[in-house]
């Protein structure tokens, strides 16, 4: 091989090299694991081409500032979805992985609820009390 050759060989293997790393780091390292609780107040299959479970859950806590105390975040297990429909309007823990970006056929958010931790106000209970 000649020397121009080699030079294009090395920067295109490079170049290549550093795109995969960038993509793996970006959309599939979990940079976050952690849990939130609130009230499910949004659960919905939304998109145009990839079908994906998007939720809303409303944290409670004190609003002194205009923050926003609401946790939006995607579901990709149908299990997971199928528990969430059915837990609308209850206060929930959820488990979650935060990603650095969004991939459309994993849902709209970067967070991507993976369990369910508990669900409160199940045997009957019209109002959530302390445990």
């Amino acid at each position: 091989m000649t020397t121009a050759k080699k030079i294009i060989w090395s920067t295109v293997t490079v170049l290549l090299l550093a795109g995969i790393i960038f993509v793996y780091w970006k959309y599939y390292f979990v940079f976050a694991e952690g849990t939130k609780a609130g009230v499910l107040n949004t659960f919905q299959q939304k998109g145009f081409v990839f079908k994906t479970y998007e939720g809303k859950i409303i944290q409670s806590g004190f609003k002194a500032n205009v923050q926003s105390n609401e946790f939006d975040f995607s579901v990709t297990d149908p299990k997971i979805a199928l528990i969430l429909e059915k837990n609308s309007g209850r206060e929930l823990n959820l488990h979650y992985k935060r990603y650095l970006g969004a991939l459309p056929w994993r849902g709209m958010q970067a967070y991507i609820v993976d369990s369910v931790l508990e669900i409160r106000g199940v045997a009957g209970e019209t109002t959530i009390s302390p445990k």
